[in-house]
């Protein structure tokens, strides 16, 4: 059987048998940010390995979004003794696991760490990029099976909310999700670095942007550092008071720490435990509702996920649970579970 593709050098370094390339599109959402970040983006493309741009056949497609200070070029990296998505992905195919299928990885990296993949008047329109111009583009540039039944959203962590709020947000793009430890049960996820965020910025006097050149500055950041940044990160996402430049609402108060519930009010309303059911129909039409978390997870996300569960199986909705003896980090073997049930909810 002839080869239909020349695969990539990138595809030979990671021993794939499928192709995979590096798109660069351009974004109308995200252009004009404040934060300044680019509106042209990488996306990665895996094709399978029977994949013929000439032929007729049509492919249903797997988006991919990483977690917070994720990227396109971290999800495609090859680390010694791990298994990348991609590397997932091919194996399966090969193993005839699943039907061949195309995946894309999105990369919705920010200055402040990550997007959370929501429309926000500070970071940009980062879930319109994902639903409108990454979809889009590969749709153009594709043999796809452009329709909601033939497309599937998943993610870890930061990807995994992301996966979750488009789902409900965006109805008719995508029939099935998965979320690796998603962030959910904010009052359990976030809420506890809240005290070191305000510690930490207090000495910069509420200088937002002096804290973010500091931590930019530095060869190696100290945990609390990391901490700061990564709640300015899901602020400018889930709280932004406008348009410009570290211009944020905190969800506590500056002089005390005590908690701002006003502000916090409005973090919750992108909860996925506490919104899930006004988003009862967008959630109803999925055809698979995958969450998992292992039981010792850093940021108490395994209570978010089961408590989700929980409220679908209480709607009367269908959700595959999983609970691993496992905590926060290097859960990327989990894709050999999400990934088959996936591409098997597709149409072809």
């Amino acid at each position: 059987m002839r080869a239909v593709l020349e695969r990539s050098d990138l595809s030979r370094l990671m021993q794939l048998q499928g192709d995979l390339r590096i798109d660069w599109i351009e974004s109308p959402a995200l252009e004009n940010n404040p934060l300044g970040d680019p509106h042209v983006r990488p996306v990665a493309v895996y094709l399978p390995p029977e994949y013929d741009p000439q032929s007729s056949q049509r492919y249903p497609v797997l988006y991919c979004l990483h977690g917070y200070t994720g990227s396109v070029a971290a999800l495609v990296s090859s680390r010694a003794w791990e298994t990348n998505v991609v590397q997932w992905i091919d194996r399966l195919t090969v193993d005839r696991r699943i039907p061949p299928a195309i995946l894309a990885i999105v990369d919705g990296f920010t200055r402040l760490g990550g997007s959370q993949y929501v429309d926000s008047a500070h970071n940009g329109d980062y879930a319109t990029y994902v639903v409108r111009d990454v979809i889009g583009h590969i749709d153009r540039s594709y043999r796809t099976l452009a329709v909601e039944g033939s497309r599937a959203v998943f993610g870890k962590s930061s990807g995994g909310f992301g996966s979750l709020h488009l789902t409900m947000r965006h109805p008719g793009v995508f029939s099935a999700f998965a979320s690796h430890s998603g962030d959910s049960y904010f009052r359990y996820a976030y809420v506890p670095s809240f005290a070191a965020a305000q510690r930490t910025l207090v000495k910069f006097e509420w200088n937002v942007e002096a804290f973010v050149s500091h931590f930019e500055r530095q060869h190696k950041r100290a945990p609390h550092e990391f901490s700061t940044m990564e709640m300015l990160g899901y602020t400018a996402a889930y709280s932004p008071r406008g348009p410009l430049r570290f211009d944020l609402d905190l969800p506590f108060e500056r002089a005390t720490g005590e908690l701002n519930e006003e502000v916090f009010d409005r973090w919750l309303s992108f909860d996925p435990v506490e919104v899930c059911g006004r988003y009862r129909k967008e959630l109803e039409r999925l055809r698979l509702r995958y969450l998992d978390c292992g039981r010792k997870d850093e940021y108490a996300l395994d209570v978010g996920a089961r408590l989700l569960a929980s409220r679908l199986r209480g709607m009367g909705m269908d959700v595959h649970h999983e609970e691993f003896d496992d905590d926060h980090r290097n859960v990327g073997y989990r894709y050999g579970v999400s990934l088959p049930l996936l591409v098997h909810a597709l149409d072809y």
